[in-house]
């Protein structure tokens, strides 16, 4: 049997060492005022995030499977700082292609029991490890609907941002504007900026598409959802939408000029 050089606890500890050794307490404090939620941080960039684990990557790459992988997310998921979360993020979906379908129940539970408890991990493990789940495995496209109806914020916002880039594909707009439907009563900031990047990210495979449906629900739409899915709208067509879906016209104008 092949010994490796190193363990996933191994690159746990390298990685955690490297980002304490990068770690600047400042940064940490302003890191909160991008979250409503009270997050850990080392105050390490994103850039720099992306390096660390793309060096542990390279001295793993030639002798770890997909299963250490997990292992390593198994072991950092816990660590409150979100920069230990990334490490084991960017590290697995090195192994996208490799994904076994045994996963799909795995990040549920660790989505459910907060491993990944703010907006900014979800963002950074679901467009590439659930994406790549839903492209291998086409079945899971359609038990991914009801993590929309899930009491856990973190699973709901997953059941959005998994289909962020595969917005471009044709094939997936019918589940993503179900999702999207699926979300308008749910009282939840993150998730509203979540739906809307979503439904911004569809209006560039079909603007057409994305018009009539926001026409179609109107008033529904809880606005901040609306906001973001318009963006890519000229400025005379994002005031039009906002009056055309609006049962409070003027309000609603004057508060967007203002932004």
């Amino acid at each position: 049997m092949t010994v490796k050089a190193f363990t996933p606890e191994d690159i746990a500890r390298q990685g955690l060492a490297r980002l304490r050794a990068k770690a600047d307490p400042r940064k940490a404090r302003d890191v909160q005022k991008y979250f409503k939620e009270t997050v850990k941080s080392y105050g390490v960039s994103s850039p720099d995030i992306r390096a660390i684990a793309a060096d542990l990557y390279a001295a793993i790459k030639k002798d770890w499977t997909v299963a250490d992988a997990i292992r390593l997310c198994d072991i950092v998921f816990p660590e409150l700082e979100l920069e230990a979360k990334a490490i084991g993020a960017l590290i697995l979906a090195r192994f996208k292609k490799e994904l076994p379908k045994s996963l799909f129940s795995k990040v549920k539970s660790w989505l459910a029991a907060n491993r990944l408890d703010n907006w900014a991990s979800v963002d950074v493990f679901c467009p590439d490890v659930v994406g790549a789940l839903i492209v291998m495995y086409p079945e899971f496209e359609e038990k991914i609907k009801s993590w929309a109806g899930h009491p856990n914020r973190w699973v709901k916002r997953a059941s959005v941002v998994s289909f962020i880039k595969l917005a471009k594909k044709e094939e997936h707009l019918d589940t993503i504007y179900g999702i999207s439907r699926s979300l308008f009563s749910v009282d939840d900031d993150l998730i509203h900026k979540a739906n809307g990047w979503l439904l911004r990210e569809a209006g560039k495979k079909d603007m057409g598409r994305l018009e009539k449906f926001l026409l179609r629900h109107g008033p529904a739409i809880p606005r901040t959802t609306l906001r973001y899915a318009i963006e890519r709208f000229d400025e005379k067509r994002r005031k039009e939408l906002l009056i055309e879906t609006s049962t409070n016209a003027i309000k609603e104008v004057t508060r967007y000029e203002r932004h």
